[in-house]
């Protein structure tokens, strides 16, 4: 029995490292930064707009176009990683399917640069 306990010992000495350093990682912060907020620290981030103004106001376009944008790049990546893991399994189909998805996600993203959601004046 102690050594089947003995052969576990390794992983409580990890678990009792990662939550030592986990623990310090969380408590420092507290403990030695700087502490001298201002009222822009304080005041909430709000897109590039006023937190606080009036709630009827007109939301700029752009703002869609940004999120367009990083949905277009965020499924690339997302669907990229899966792809590369099994290529050597889907063959020519993979290959041929990933190039039209592409294609999909490309046109988005020319449209978008044609628009001129990547121009921020």
């Amino acid at each position: 029995m102690s050594e089947l306990l003995a052969s576990y010992l390794p992983i409580v000495i990890f678990v009792g490292v990662a939550l030592f350093i986990g623990l310090a990682l969380l408590v420092s912060p507290f403990l030695l930064a700087f502490k001298a907020p201002d009222d822009e620290k304080l005041s909430a981030y709000e897109c590039g707009f006023e937190a606080f103004d009036d709630s009827r106001m007109k939301f700029d376009v752009r703002f869609y176009l940004v999120s367009i944008l990083f949905i277009i790049f965020d499924l690339e990546v997302a669907f990229l990683f899966p792809w590369a893991a099994a290529f050597g399994d889907i063959g020519w189909y993979g290959l041929w399917s990933m190039t039209a998805f592409l294609g999909v996600l490309t046109i988005g993203f020319v449209y978008e640069w044609k628009k001129g959601a990547l121009e921020w004046d």
